[in-house]
């Protein structure tokens, strides 16, 4: 006897079924014909790791910097930052990218950018073995010690995730309108990354900039990360604030979204 399902359950499973296979084409996509594939989600952000750190312990001197030894404070906002960037980047031009899908079937529009935020979290996956990787290598010489207080990553990623979706929604649809966006979020994007202490300390900073600096989301997520990492426990007004952004900026950008959607597909 066939099996009967709700109208809306079988719409949940195809829009499920279809955002795995956007998933995986973003994976596969990323790294096609390349001689080891998917390796160079882990190599990548070790090699740009020995890149700064040549660079910013050899040249300016820094070693030990936030109880974290430099390369795992590097490789760790790296990261983190990572899957932001890596998010809004992809996200920008899906939904112009996918215009005959759009045109012609009937599809979530939220679907597009979604999938490319959970691309970015897989790869932030992986980046976090090869956070693992050096953070072993470092123990073995002594240079630092595992905590428990790692494992708190798991409650700052569906924040991180919430203002990545957001932010997603917000620029994919605003592309459709504004295509000179491309160009304007690529120069905000390296500002954005140079407000982010990613490779400095913000105690080395002027004290006016320190403080707008604490305005940046990014640093939130990127501090709170390292402060587990270092074996400390976060505060709860940190994590207020992760979220805070998070859910602030997924309803903003869900919100905007959803108000233009009907004009979108005449812009494609």
């Amino acid at each position: 006897m066939e099996r009967i399902q709700h109208p809306t359950l079988r719409k949940v499973r195809q829009q499920s079924f279809l955002l795995g296979l956007l998933v995986r084409r973003n994976i596969k996509n990323q790294y096609y014909r390349s001689f080891i594939g998917v390796l160079w989600t882990v190599l990548n952000p070790l090699l740009n790791m020995l890149v700064m750190w040549f660079v910013f312990s050899n040249i300016f001197g820094r070693d030990m910097v936030s109880n974290l030894p430099y390369p795992l404070y590097l490789l760790s906002g790296n990261i983190i930052f990572a899957v932001m960037r890596g998010s809004t980047s992809s996200s920008l031009t899906c939904l112009v990218g996918q215009r005959d899908m759009l045109q012609k079937t009937r599809v979530s529009i939220t679907l597009f950018p979604t999938a490319n935020v959970l691309s970015a979290l897989v790869t932030f996956g992986f980046s976090f073995i090869a956070l693992l990787l050096v953070a072993i290598i470092l123990a073995c010489t002594g240079q630092f010690t595992f905590h428990w207080q790692i494992l708190l990553v798991i409650v700052l990623l569906p924040a991180l995730t919430l203002f990545s979706l957001g932010l997603s929604y917000f620029l994919g649809a605003l592309y459709v309108f504004f295509r000179d966006l491309m160009h304007l979020y690529g120069v905000l994007l390296t500002l954005w990354t140079y407000l982010t202490p990613l490779f400095y300390t913000v105690d080395r900073l002027d004290e006016r900039v320190g403080k707008i600096i604490a305005y940046n989301p990014m640093y939130h997520y990127v501090s709170y990360f390292r402060d587990a990492l270092s074996g400390a426990v976060p505060g709860a007004r940190e994590l207020l604030i992760c979220y805070a952004f998070g859910v602030g900026a997924f309803l903003l950008g869900y919100a905007f979204l959803y108000a233009v959607r009907n004009r979108i597909a005449a812009n494609l």
